[in-house]
């Protein structure tokens, strides 16, 4: 029995086993500390955890499946993809921005057809995929900043300053994840100086902005409360989150008590959501929940990188650094918040915190990651598709570009 169950593992579950445990793990944390976080929610609507619970529950199991789905594709496909996925997510940001739910001074919502999601979740997969894919196809000119690094920058630009009115952590964390993976694909030092200099324009652009026309980024006096907060002022309500999350670790001790233990779900507003590490830390000790946490995200990342170093295409190797990179430093700002080590973010814990959107979008781009590690021991995964590449580069010989590189 224990065989069979061994081979229908192995005949469906391909691609990396390491990162099948840890996404096993983490969606189990998940289920236990969302149940048992979310008492206190469930108790003030009138319901029960159950309900609470079922319906997290339908959400990992959609992510799982379209994980299971993705995974067994061509990772080449994600590629041709990730041009539509682009277009779509600019869209759907712009959509947001215009007409969107507005939910605590943000519009980060869309209403489509009953559904209600975040499209910066969305457009968060679709620009790493087509940064990946364009600093493939651009490789023989990343030297030339106008050619091949300017197309790749103007969508970097358009999908993160369409996001940061609303959002500006994962504007931040969705830029520096493009801008490291211009690093690892090769660009020149001077063009990433070049770049790092634009974005430090536009920050401060943005800064200076906020400060002289404040109705203009609705969440600046937000963003500056945040800053003020960490850095030792008064913070209002997100102060008082962060002292429960810091009272729930310090309640935490060392070790586990136990699920059903934690206190801080009657006082912390989101105990199942932003601040869900601090609620772990305080129901599974230091120890076990802290540590063991980090060492899983950790461990995912580290099997990202290895996937991208053995994987022989440019893109796919970009696609698995580019996703994990953004997954885990996703996990580590909002578990940084969580011990004051950041200012508050909002960010949820990947796969862990409770959420529609950001579930099933972190098994896509699991699922995604999986692919490219399937395609390193199955020949039939690694065969490329036809895609066209950009006008310059089938024009321009790679002996060209050297000569102009030299020049």
């Amino acid at each position: 029995m224990t065989g069979r169950f061994a081979d229908f593992l192995s005949e469906h579950l391909r691609g990396d086993r390491v990162i099948w445990v840890v996404v096993f793990l983490l969606v189990l944390t998940s289920m236990v500390n969302v149940y048992s976080a979310s008492a206190t929610l469930a108790w003030r609507a009138g319901g029960d955890s159950l309900g609470i619970l079922a319906k997290h529950a339908t959400f990992l199991g959609i992510g799982l499946a379209c994980m299971w789905g993705v995974h067994k594709m061509k990772f080449a496909w994600f590629s041709r993809l990730s041009q539509l996925g682009i277009h779509i997510s600019l869209g759907l940001l712009l959509m947001a921005l215009l007409v969107g739910s507005e939910i605590n001074d943000a519009r980060r919502w869309v209403d489509i057809a009953g559904f209600r999601f975040q499209p910066s979740d969305i457009a968060k997969v679709a620009l790493v995929a087509y940064v990946a894919r364009m600093l493939d196809r651009n490789r023989l000119i990343l030297h030339d900043f106008r050619d091949g690094l300017q197309p790749i920058l103007l969508y970097v630009v358009a999908t993160c300053a369409l996001i940061l009115p609303a959002d500006f952590s994962t504007s931040a964390i969705l830029g520096v994840v493009c801008f490291l993976l211009m690093a690892i694909a090769g660009v020149s030092g001077r063009n990433l100086a070049i770049t790092a200099g634009i974005g430090g324009v536009i920050i401060i652009g943005v800064i200076s902005l906020g400060a002289a026309a404040p109705g203009l980024f609705p969440r600046f006096s937000t963003w500056v409360a945040r800053a003020t907060g960490f850095l030792g002022g008064k913070g209002g309500s997100d102060s008082t989150q962060i002292d429960f999350a810091l009272q729930a670790i310090h309640e935490g001790g060392l070790l586990p008590q136990g699920p059903a233990s934690g206190v801080s779900r009657n006082a912390m507003p989101v105990a199942y959501a932003d601040m869900i590490y601090a609620f772990i830390i305080e129901e599974w000790g230091l120890i076990l929940g802290g540590f063991g946490l980090v060492l899983l995200y950790l461990i995912l990342f580290s099997r990202a990188i290895r996937i991208g170093t053995r994987c022989p295409r440019p893109f796919g190797s970009l696609l698995a650094i580019g996703l994990g990179l953004m997954l885990t430093l996703q996990a580590m700002v909002n578990m940084g918040v969580a011990v004051q080590l950041l200012p508050m973010t909002g960010q949820p814990l990947p796969l862990v915190s409770m959420g529609g959107t950001s579930i099933v979008v972190t098994c896509i781009a699991l699922g995604m990651i999986l692919a490219v590690s399937r395609s390193l021991t199955d020949p039939e995964a690694a065969e490329p598709i036809d895609i066209p590449g950009p006008r310059h580069a089938k024009t321009r010989e790679p002996q060209q570009a050297t000569r102009s590189a030299h020049a």
